[in-house]
């Protein structure tokens, strides 16, 4: 992934709107009257966020007839998850060390309180 579709990737899933929309789609493919349904804002403002979604590569649009189906596509979270899963293992590994680092602490500490 080149990092201006990963920048594209995490500027969609930036805004909450668009990660619920992203969160009906993993259930199904919906039309966009559809997706709107449960949201207090207009169909425009839909019509933007799925334009920034399918500009990330997260969500297909096709046409049948009047409607305008969207399709999930998580390629691109695969992606992102396997970009943020490089920096989750370096926190695991300093939660590691300064576990070992406060288990050496607290035996030295151990051994003066018993040589007093």
């Amino acid at each position: 992934m080149t990092a201006d579709q990963l920048s594209l990737t995490f500027a969609a899933l930036a805004d909450p709107t668009r990660r619920a929309l992203l969160e009906l789609l993993s259930v199904r493919d919906m039309a966009v009257t559809e997706l709107a349904a449960p949201f207090d804002i207009s169909l425009p403002a839909i019509s933007k966020h799925l334009k920034v979604l399918a500009r990330a590569g997260l969500i297909k649009q096709s046409r049948e007839a009047q409607a305008r189906p969207c399709q999930l596509k998580a390629e691109p979270l695969k992606a992102a998850a396997d970009w943020v899963e490089t920096y989750r293992q370096h926190w695991e590994q300093s939660f590691d060390r300064l576990d070992e680092y406060l288990k050496e602490l607290q035996t030295k500490q151990a051994e003066r309180d018993r040589k007093k």
